[in-house]
């Protein structure tokens, strides 16, 4: 029973001690900042920086040949872990080495590549041979939803499906992969939609048609009608609130959320700092409450 007693008095006056250096301390919680003038080593490109790389890649490659280069994916190469700590535990105002890692396409070859931004140069470059491509990019997804809308043997699908070609859209999908063969070409295939009498196009999908792009030679490689299925109707899919009938409606007041004090949080450069504020009277509710317990449930031990 004694040790029992001890141990409740040991974890009470625990509970205490951190309420009331809650109490006492600062009730705004945020990062240290231990560096002053120097650039984070983990700060993201700048768009400044952005434009260097695109300028150095450019002009590794004869920019007058025939050379078509399109960028997938641009961003810092972090450097390793133990030079970020041993950076932080003695800042300064020196900044670490800056490097971009790259991924272009270049006469559809993927390259990665390594830019070391304070050189400004180019001291990585290596074709990709494995599995996986790199992202798509919205210039080659627009032109490859472009394709089927003057292509003829659509044009002939639409008109037995009694469809206008004008209120075609058409998106982008992956292939996917599945095992067994490894694809050898970037390819991707397009799914077209009709949204004529409705904004909910992906209700009213054209059913039966395969279209398989190629997205370095930017022309419909694969394409099949196999079956025909009727377009849903457009009626009863627009989901915009405002189009809705009872019992969806009718349309209710919104709801406000106001900061009195201003916003929780603070933004400087790439550092969010969150504040929590803490009334004095909660804090002193509480410090009450867990005396009064402690002095009521102490003696029963």
């Amino acid at each position: 029973m004694k040790k029992l007693q001890s141990s409740f008095i040991a974890m009470a006056s625990t509970i205490l001690k951190v309420v009331l250096l809650l109490l006492f301390s600062s009730f705004t919680i945020s990062p240290i900042s231990c560096y002053k003038g120097a650039q984070h080593p983990l700060d993201p490109l700048s768009p400044k920086e952005l434009t260097l790389v695109q300028t150095i890649v450019k002009k590794s490659y004869n920019p007058s040949s025939n050379n078509n280069i399109s960028f997938h994916y641009a961003g810092l190469d972090e450097p390793e872990k133990p030079t970020v700590l041993s950076w932080l535990s003695k800042p300064s105002t020196k900044t670490l080495p800056r490097r971009a890692l790259v991924f272009t396409r270049v006469n559809e070859q993927t390259h990665e590549i390594i830019v070391d931004l304070s050189k400004r140069i180019i001291v990585y470059d290596e074709v990709y041979k494995g599995l996986g491509y790199p992202l798509l990019t919205a210039d080659e997804q627009i032109a490859a939803i472009q394709l089927p809308l003057t292509y003829g043997p659509f044009i002939e699908s639409a008109k037995k499906r009694d469809l206008n070609v004008s209120y075609v859209v058409c998106s982008t999908f992956t292939v996917g992969w599945f095992g067994g063969v490894e694809r050898t070409k970037r390819v991707v295939k397009v799914q077209c939609f009709y949204n004529k009498g409705t904004v909910n196009l992906y209700l009213r999908p054209i059913e039966g048609i395969r279209i398989v792009v190629d997205l370095d030679k930017m022309k419909i490689v694969e394409y099949s009608d196999t079956f025909k299925i009727a377009v849903p109707k457009a009626e009863g899919t627009d989901y915009r609130f405002s189009k809705q009938n009872p019992p969806f409606g009718p349309r209710i007041n919104g709801a406000a959320i106001m900061q009195t004090n201003g916003p929780g949080f603070e933004i400087d450069g790439h550092t969010i700092r969150f504040f929590f504020f803490f009334s004095f009277c909660a804090y002193f509710v509480s410090l009450l409450l867990l005396i009064i317990i402690s002095l009521i449930l102490i003696p029963l031990f």
